[in-house]
């Protein structure tokens, strides 16, 4: 069981998304400052700064999660799977556990990704990172089955696969448990060459 604090605290860090999307939403992101932001959430703005190092960032909220999700499928992959399996896991497995990729976060993020550099900046960079981390790890894994050239390869085109799903998805489907389905589908066809 956690401490109050800690309760506390993720009750602060979703405050703080929470009034973000829905100023984001109204005011649009320029609009929006980080002084709006926290006072919507009701903390200061120095408080925002010990949770998100900037605008852009709350709209990454659970990124370092999906990261750790597959760093945690790959270190915990279950005997005989391939690698590509384990990568079909994870996204399952994060799926499962919340909306950030899917739900409403997930179509303003991308919906800011086309519009503002900043955003579209910190999210290409987010995702390289997460690429090259993952794809490192894939490969120290697996060192017979894929080498460093091919597990950046796996890695790209999985990501690529959720990216570009995820590009046709969140423009109408607003279910999050329909995106969820037909995002994992479309990502395992997307990877059928790899197995």
């Amino acid at each position: 069981m956690s401490s109050l604090r800690e309760r506390k605290r993720v009750r602060t860090r979703q405050a703080l998304i929470d009034a973000a999307a829905e100023l984001f939403e109204r005011r649009g992101y320029d609009g929006t400052t980080i002084a709006d932001i926290a006072a919507a959430a009701d903390v200061s703005t120095r408080t925002f700064f010990s949770y998100f190092a900037s605008k852009e960032e709350v709209l990454f909220p659970d990124a370092d999660a999906r990261v750790n999700a597959a760093l945690t499928a790959i270190d915990e992959r279950r005997a005989g799977e391939q690698p590509t399996q384990v990568l079909l896991r994870a996204l399952g497995e994060l799926g499962d556990a919340g909306d950030d990729l899917v739900g409403p976060m997930a179509a303003l993020r991308l919906r800011f990704v086309r519009s503002v550099p900043s955003v579209r900046g910190r999210g290409l960079q987010r995702q390289l990172d997460a690429q090259t981390e993952i794809a490192a790890r894939l490969h120290a894994a697996f060192p017979d089955e894929l080498d460093e050239v091919e597990a950046a390869a796996l890695v790209g085109a999985f990501v690529g696969a959720i990216a570009g799903a995820l590009e046709v998805l969140l423009r109408d489907e607003h279910d999050p448990d329909v995106v969820r389905a037909r995002l994992q589908r479309a990502t395992a066809v997307a990877l059928r060459p790899w197995t």
